[in-house]
């Protein structure tokens, strides 16, 4: 072989060689391990979760586990701590931000406009009404938001009384205002409203007669603050600041 002869061998150029990687996405192995467990525990029961690394964890059970779900956080994961109980109505409101709201979809005297698709939040939901709770395991620092979808129109769910005692409050005040039944709670009955009251205040399509009576704060015109932009005002149209009376005046 001649000297002059090139013996490099030639290397295949890919265009993946030279791309930068991209990062590996973050893991939460405590959380992670808790969504792991529920669903060994529950199985087909969890249907959805989702984790924000190093922050929190959100689970969604279906209705028929959620009082073995109950009972698996406390005792299985250690959650002996009861934070709060509550529900949502995910349905759009049917009346806009306020009734005199251009996003209004139905106001007395004009044309209702289609509603926005519903939309839910961290690990989804199927139904219009869902109640999550938040418990929480104090000697290991950590906490789950639990989710269950319980319906449309005659949501519940069963009660959680029996494993945690506070949520006997939580339920009776969520059973007034959204109409949800826990099936099970031992003595379902109001707290703010009187015992004939009609409706749930929290359902989106609740009329609140007081829209209709005065324009919703947030929504009108704010009148000017006095002495800032009112006609014949010494600073009306002025940024400068008005002088101060109890200064001393300067001398020369």
């Amino acid at each position: 072989m001649s000297s002059s002869e090139d013996t490099t061998i030639p290397v295949s150029e890919s265009p993946a060689a030279d791309a930068p990687s991209e990062p590996a996405a973050p893991v939460d192995d405590l959380r992670e391990g808790l969504v792991e467990r529920l669903t060994e525990l529950l199985g087909d029961g969890v249907v959805d979760h989702h984790i924000i690394p190093g922050k929190d964890v959100w689970i969604r059970v279906t209705a028929d586990a959620w009082q073995h779900t109950a009972e698996s956080v406390r005792y299985t994961l250690g959650c002996r701590y009861f934070g709060f109980l509550s529900a949502i109505d995910w349905m759009p409101s049917p009346w806009g931000r306020g009734m005199e709201a251009e996003v209004d979809t139905i106001v007395h005297g004009k044309e209702a406009k289609e509603l926005p698709a519903q939309t839910t939040g961290y690990a989804g939901g199927d139904t219009r009404f869902q109640v999550f709770a938040r418990v929480a395991n104090i000697k290991d620092h950590f906490g789950i938001t639990l989710k269950v979808d319980a319906g449309d129109e005659t949501p519940s769910v069963p009660t959680w009384t029996k494993v945690f005692a506070g949520a006997d409050w939580h339920e009776r005040e969520t059973w007034e205002m959204y109409g949800i039944d826990f099936v099970g709670h031992p003595f379902l009955r109001h707290i703010y409203l009187p015992g004939d009251f009609e409706g749930n205040p929290c359902r989106k399509d609740f009329p609140l007669l007081a829209r209709f009576v005065k324009p919703w704060p947030g929504i009108v015109d704010v009148e000017p603050l006095p002495g800032s932009d009112e006609p014949g005002s010494d600073t009306a149209g002025s940024d400068e600041p008005a002088a101060d009376a109890s200064a001393p005046e300067e001398t020369a």
